[in-house]
């Protein structure tokens, strides 16, 4: 087993398999960076599924137990339920991060390749919000339609992920707790994070879960619950009357580096040790079949070893000027 020199084992893989997606969400991809005239990878250099597969495989003797597909939007990828069961082929879990909007026509599919979860981002149930948050013409009822269908395929408990920003969004935080109670769906809420460097993060427009919380305890009566890993991201709470639970990701306010056993791997091979890191290990060369497996586990090994990364202890209250790694392109 692999170990950072802060003692952090390798545990999940975020796995990005494209850096496009159909929405221009202003925390990942603002259209005025990522417009028509933008550069997004060629084909060429995109890693094929079998490329993916001998990446994971690569890393389960380091004690990888877990993989979350992502992108961009993943569901832009074509055929993604091939290689949801080929990394489920290798005994390992599965999950999606989406954006819903392409997933209600996909859900059984990928259910039956044998995707265990899924998590969709939904920042607002109002139509005329979502138009604005997302900068795209696709209406929140797919979402919503997506979110039903995953449900109903059984990618049990659906989980719905809000980032939460201050003087856009707050006011939808009550509604989509309303929205999904008795559903099953877990709803969280995320502090906006000073992903990448085109989203003009300041804190002042980080909206802190203590306050979410407060507002959430003035209509609902909630309780707090034990995580189920002292790894899992999000805090927990539930309806005291049993009919639903909720979670907060507080990277911000609480952030949570010691315990971050993530790593994440871009669509065209490099890996990245943290979400804000600012390089990454290009590793697409090792990806052929030329060499044994063995060499690309040494050398993942090697790289996670050195590992030191903890971003969100240290954050600065001001933003960043160093240019860091783009959320869309190697997925949150």
């Amino acid at each position: 087993m692999a170990r950072d020199k802060m003692g952090r084992a390798l545990r999940d893989l975020r796995v990005s398999v494209t850096d496009r997606c159909n929405f221009r969400c202003g925390y990942c991809m603002p259209r005025e960076k990522f417009g028509r005239h933008h550069k997004f990878l060629p084909n060429n250099r995109i890693l094929s599924y079998e490329q993916i597969q001998r990446f994971i495989a690569a890393c389960i003797p380091l004690g990888l137990n877990k993989v979350r597909i992502t992108g961009g939007e993943p569901l832009l990828r074509r055929d993604l339920f091939e290689l949801v069961s080929m990394v489920s082929s290798l005994g390992l879990e599965v999950a999606l991060t989406t954006n819903g909007s392409l997933l209600a026509d996909q859900s059984d599919k990928l259910y039956r390749a044998g995707l265990n979860r899924v998590t969709v981002s939904l920042d607002a149930l109002d139509p005329k919000l979502h138009s604005k948050i997302t900068d795209s013409v696709i209406p929140v009822g797919e979402v919503i339609r997506g979110i039903e269908s995953a449900v109903s395929s059984g990618l049990n408990p659906v989980k719905v992920n809000c980032v939460v920003r201050r003087g856009l969004n707050e006011s939808e935080v009550a509604p989509l707790v309303r929205h999904f109670r008795g559903t099953g769906v877990i709803v969280r809420f995320i502090e906006f994070m000073d992903v990448g460097s085109t989203n003009r993060w300041s804190f002042g427009q980080v909206v802190p879960t203590s306050e979410v919380l407060q507002t959430l305890s003035s209509e609902f009566d909630l309780f707090p619950m034990e995580r189920k890993s002292p790894t899992d991201v999000a805090s927990r709470w539930a309806h005291s009357d049993g009919s639903g639970e909720i979670g907060f990701i507080s990277s911000v306010t609480e952030p949570f580096c010691g315990g971050c056993v993530r790593a994440r791997l871009s669509s065209d091979g490099k890996l990245f040790t943290c979400l804000f890191s600012n390089k990454g290990y290009d590793l697409a060369d090792r990806l052929t079949f030329s060499e044994p497996i063995q060499v690309l586990t040494a050398e993942i090994s090697k790289i996670w070893s050195a590992r030191s990364d903890r971003y969100s202890e240290l954050r600065s209250p001001k933003p960043n000027s160093l240019p860091r790694v783009e959320m869309s392109y190697i997925g949150g």
